[in-house]
């Protein structure tokens, strides 16, 4: 069993509706090694029905660091490569071969770890959402999995790890609609306690408390994070700032939100979500030439962010309808149309963009679109 090339592993607990799409997924694989920390359901069965190796192993207090680290101790350790993913999550076909190749042209280095991409999100028509890189595939050696929720590879010895770039290989994320982020928030502030000076788990945390509504928690928590002497990763910054706007817009404090989305905007211009952002507060105040100016900024950038803090809907429908919305408020009729037939081109079947496309080219003399 040394000399395994390609070993997925994973951590589970009732989630039996996905074993067979997993292992259908990871079947291109040399073996699976799962951890099962108390299922109830017929989870174990099937995967062992199915060629898994699986080992019982109970994490008490739960901590998602501690039950990776014990699934990937069963991994042999003579394994080449080893990939780390859930059962709700399906490689797109053909991942192996890809692996393997761009591991082997990087060259006989030692410790490695490779990045690709994730679909965190899907659209009904199977289209990517939230997309960003992800790096849960590495050697067996020299890596070990910390923080107690968000969990991430640290370094476990042998030097720094050399990056494999394989953007081409695709992990869609394809979870169960009805599970919910219960007991997160509490796994963060134990985090936040574990390692009071971590960017990482302090971001999380205050990101957490802005999806739990609990808005004045986020806004201290992410201003904490940005005091830290090492949040200097400028796309964080801007989305921690970004989030302060948020909770303060949801406090009602429009004046607050309106000064951190301008400095998120400072902080990372090249990025597309604080200009929507504040757009959204200026379609709030009816302030339309202010809307119009920065979802032009914003449709000017071009690129995405390839990493976790990028949002969907700067990149959807979302940024055309608004600056739709603020062109026909300035009488600028064709642009409107352009816009609207933009927004519609992401989504065609949504009657309000249906309405709005039909109402603004009503306005535009011929009724074309420039």
């Amino acid at each position: 069993m040394d000399n395994l090339e390609v070993v997925v592993y994973a951590i589970c607990k009732n989630e039996a509706q996905f074993v067979d799409r997993w292992m259908d997924s990871m079947s291109e694989a040399d073996a699976v090694y799962v951890v099962d920390t108390g299922s109830s359901d017929d989870t174990v069965a099937m995967l062992k029905e199915r060629g898994a190796h699986v080992y019982l192993g109970e994490v008490t207090p739960w901590r998602f660091d501690t039950a990776r680290n014990l699934s990937l101790a069963h991994v042999p350790s003579g394994a080449k490569i080893c990939v780390c993913t859930d059962l709700d999550e399906e490689f797109e076909p053909g991942w192996r071969e890809k692996l393997v190749k761009a591991w082997d042209e990087a060259g006989d280095y030692p410790k490695k770890q490779a990045h690709y991409t994730y679909n965190w999100s899907l659209k009904e028509d199977g289209s990517p959402g939230s997309q960003f890189t992800y790096g849960k595939i590495h050697s067996r050696q020299g890596f070990k999995w910390s923080y107690p929720c968000h969990e991430w590879l640290s370094d476990d010895g042998g030097g720094e790890a050399l990056q494999v770039e394989v953007p081409h290989i695709i992990l869609n994320h394809k979870p169960d609609a009805k599970k919910n982020r219960k007991g997160y928030l509490d796994l963060l502030e134990q985090g936040v306690r574990e390692f009071p000076h971590d960017p990482r788990m302090r971001y999380y945390l205050g990101r957490e408390y802005m999806f739990s509504f609990r808005h004045q928690d986020a806004i201290d928590t992410l201003k904490a994070y940005l005091g830290l002497v090492g949040a200097v990763w400028e796309e964080e910054r801007c989305a921690a700032m970004r989030y302060i706007g948020t909770s303060f817009l949801y406090l009602n404090q429009d004046q607050e939100a309106a000064i951190w989305y301008t400095r998120a905007i400072a902080e990372a211009p090249g990025l597309r979500d604080a200009y929507v952002d504040y757009a959204r507060l200026a379609y709030k105040q009816q302030n339309w030439p202010l809307q119009y100016f920065l979802l032009e900024s914003a449709l000017g950038i071009k690129k995405r962010s390839p990493t976790f803090v990028n949002s969907d809907y700067a990149w959807d429908e979302t940024p055309y309808d608004l600056q739709s919305i603020a062109a026909y408020r300035l009488g600028k009729y064709r642009r409107s149309l352009e816009c609207a037939a933009l927004a519609l081109a992401f989504n065609p079947t949504s009657p309000r963009l249906l309405e709005n496309f039909k109402k603004i080219q009503d306005a535009v003399p011929g009724g074309g679109v420039s």
